[in-house]
């Protein structure tokens, strides 16, 4: 009976003993400073009370079922696979990551471009010959109507500049030097128009480049007239410097460009063809001028003019002239699902065509010039292709025309108490004008379409702003500019009413590009082609 109590006491004895050693532990201080915590002990110090003791607290345990519950809960976060969220491809996920898909899109528009490109040699075999081209410009060289054009602009120039020096001696008055720039200016645009329409020898491509250039120079003069104005208006009221004219913010200018010019001694030839010659048609006695030339970025836009018009050249007569030459005819017969066919296949060359002759023109041949006269001001476009409406496409794809408007034309309007809607309307009916004014005089043809497509862009702006935001009104405006253009071109080129004689006036302005093709060229004439 004792060994059998002792055997069951002493479980229970060890057992009483542990917790009393447990708990004395518990009661000891830290010694030298140390925390419970770094001691081991699972009771947290407390601050000394007065008289020296420690007032302690054992920590509450959780009860079981919490702990029970906290351990389902996780359990069931780590089984768990779904959370609230929005699609990749809903504009609530805010998701913006879509380079794959552009990716994509490029891949499918080369590889679909490369199909036509095939066909096209498949079909009607290698057209492009540059050597007839450059024949064309060489051939009885002494004879070149719109070379003798482009020199005779000079006499222009000189008449402007030789007006304004006058009215800034007082030789002459106002009235008369205003006289004498509006016969200038109006003489700078029927001029070359006459010598294009009478003289025989005078081809297209050479009366678009003469009637281009002209435009310019009439936009220049005119701006040229406009800012000595105000540099003299300035002058009657006792400014004695003018550092820039009243159109831009003056720009950061560089530590030791003091040499300003004041009115008038900006008059001179020097500044004269700087001017004419600056990609910009905004006049300025002072304009931001870049420190020096860099030669590699000089050879660079170099390069790419020189490539790309030997590229532009060979799509017109590869692409563009066998499409618009089989056009001819369900043009004629008003057949629609084949007008229809052919503004398609001609929507994408051309608007290839399109972009082509933007980078060249505004990126390489404006940068080039800008670079080689140390032009600061090289903003010649913004994002036009982010526009979301008709009206910001126009104000930022070319940006020296948008100036000019907004300077010399949209604002003086608006001094003189017109409305902003019927200054945007004459902004427009101006644009039309000298569109039709380029495209109708070199071609010979005045059926106003260049002039009717342009004033068309004002009701367009209308109902694009009014109606569609975002990216909808980024895609009207896409959609305006790939088959707006082939639209114009299809029904500028199409052959009037009449006998055939017509159709082959038409289709010889275009058979100087590839002469070699005969057969098609006749073909066509005869209304046999595809």
């Amino acid at each position: 009976m004792l060994g059998d109590g002792n055997a069951t006491s002493g479980p229970l004895a060890r057992r009483r003993r542990a917790t009393l050693a447990a708990e004395r532990r518990a009661s000891v201080q830290p010694v030298n400073g140390a925390s419970a915590a770094a001691c081991g002990s699972p009771v947290t110090a407390q601050p000394s009370v007065p008289g020296g003791g420690k007032k302690l607290e054992r920590p509450s345990a959780p009860p079981p079922w919490a702990e029970r519950k906290k351990r389902r809960a996780e359990a069931g976060d780590r089984l768990s696979c779904h959370k609230a969220q929005e699609s990749l491809l809903s504009s609530a996920s805010g998701y913006r990551n879509y380079r794959g898909i552009l990716n994509w899109c490029v891949v499918m528009l080369v590889l679909s471009n490369a199909r036509l490109f095939l066909e096209n040699l498949l079909r009607y075999g290698i057209l492009v010959d540059p050597i007839q081209v450059i024949s064309l410009f060489l051939n009885d060289p002494y004879s070149w109507p719109a070379a003798c054009l482009l020199i005779a602009s000079n006499v222009f120039v000189l008449v402007a500049l030789y007006t304004e020096r006058q009215l800034s001696k007082g030789s002459f008055s106002e009235c008369f030097g205003l006289v004498v720039h509006v016969i200038n200016l109006a003489t700078m645009l029927t001029f070359p128009a006459a010598v294009v329409l009478l003289v025989p020898s005078m081809t297209p491509v050479g009366g678009a480049v003469a009637l281009g250039t002209y435009t310019i120079l009439f936009l220049k003069l005119y701006s040229y007239k406009d800012v000595n104005l105000w540099c003299r208006e300035l002058s009657t009221i006792k400014v004695k410097k003018l550092v820039r004219s009243l159109s831009c913010p003056l720009p950061q200018l560089s530590q030791g460009d003091e040499h300003k010019v004041c009115y008038p001694g900006n008059l001179t030839i020097r500044d004269m063809y700087y001017f004419v010659s600056a990609p910009t048609l905004c006049y300025e006695l002072n304009f931001p001028r870049s420190p020096s030339v860099r030669m590699s970025f000089l050879l660079r836009r170099l390069f790419e003019m020189l490539f790309f018009t030997q590229l532009l050249v060979g799509l017109i007569q590869q692409w563009m002239i066998p499409i618009i030459r089989s056009s001819m005819k369900p043009l004629e017969d008003m057949d629609l699902s084949r007008m229809t066919e052919r503004l398609l296949r001609l929507a994408v060359p051309n608007h290839l065509l399109w972009l082509m002759f933007f980078y060249w023109f505004f990126h390489s041949s404006m940068n080039f010039t800008a670079e080689l006269l140390c032009f600061g001001d090289r903003q010649f476009y913004r994002d036009w292709w982010n526009s979301e409406s008709v009206t910001y496409f126009w104000q930022n794809w070319n940006i020296p025309v948008h100036k000019w408007c907004l300077r010399h034309f949209y604002k003086p309007l608006l001094r003189r108490g017109f409305g902003k809607m019927a200054s945007q309307s004459a902004v427009f009916l101006l644009s039309a004008f000298f569109h039709e004014y380029l495209v109708s005089v070199p071609l010979r043809m005045f059926r106003l379409w260049a002039f009717t497509g342009m004033m068309a862009q004002l009701p367009l702006a209308w109902f694009v702003g009014r109606f569609l935001r975002g990216n909808y009104g980024n895609a009207a405006v896409w959609m305006s500019i790939i088959i707006g253009q082939p639209v114009a071109v299809l029904i500028s080129d199409s052959p009037p009413p009449g006998p055939s004689l017509h159709r082959y006036d038409d289709l010889q302005r275009y058979r100087t590009l590839v002469p070699h093709q005969h057969h098609m060229f006749h073909a066509t004439c005869n209304g046999q082609s595809s």
